[in-house]
């Protein structure tokens, strides 16, 4: 189980001083393990896999812009779908991300970007009565109702899962 008394490091102080200003009554708490993927945080947290809130970005090819996919732990990102809503995409390596969002991969959070993120949240996220988010660091996590994702991110809720 987390541990919501562990130090937090700086990236994942940024995101519980956020979730605060932003009224969220939930902690930061630190995996002992690595959550750096969704099986990982699920096996930490003791939960689904699905009920982890990953964080997908890609590179709008366009105009260059960060794209972020918030997507259930058990789906695959349809890329495609995304791009129809958003245009075509590209890969966002680890500078990217770094650089532009402001998390390491493996840590990425839904909120508290660098800059303006276009995003999209996976429909099947809102199935769940809570997940868990990256909150900045790959041990940290954070708790929140689906409905409390769209409302914190504004962004809109969409297919984007990968449909076999």
């Amino acid at each position: 189980m987390p541990d919501t008394r562990t130090p937090i490091p700086d990236s994942a102080r940024r995101v519980a001083d956020l979730l605060r200003e932003l009224g969220h009554d939930q902690p930061v708490v630190m995996l002992p393990e690595t959550g750096k993927t969704s099986a990982e945080a699920a096996a930490g947290l003791g939960c689904s896999v699905a009920e982890i809130a990953k964080s997908i970005v890609f590179r709008r090819l366009s105009d260059d812009a960060p794209v972020m996919v918030v997507a259930s732990g058990v789906n695959r990102v349809d890329e495609a779908k995304v791009a129809a809503r958003l245009g075509p995409l590209g890969r966002a390596d680890a500078k990217f991300v770094k650089t532009r969002i402001g998390y390491a991969i493996g840590g990425v959070c839904p909120i508290g970007h660098l800059e303006k993120t276009v995003m999209l949240i996976d429909e099947d996220l809102l199935k769940l009565d809570s997940v868990w988010a990256a909150a900045g660091h790959p041990h940290a996590v954070f708790r929140l109702t689906p409905a409390q994702l769209v409302a914190m991110t504004g962004a809109p809720v969409a297919d984007v899962a990968l449909r076999a």
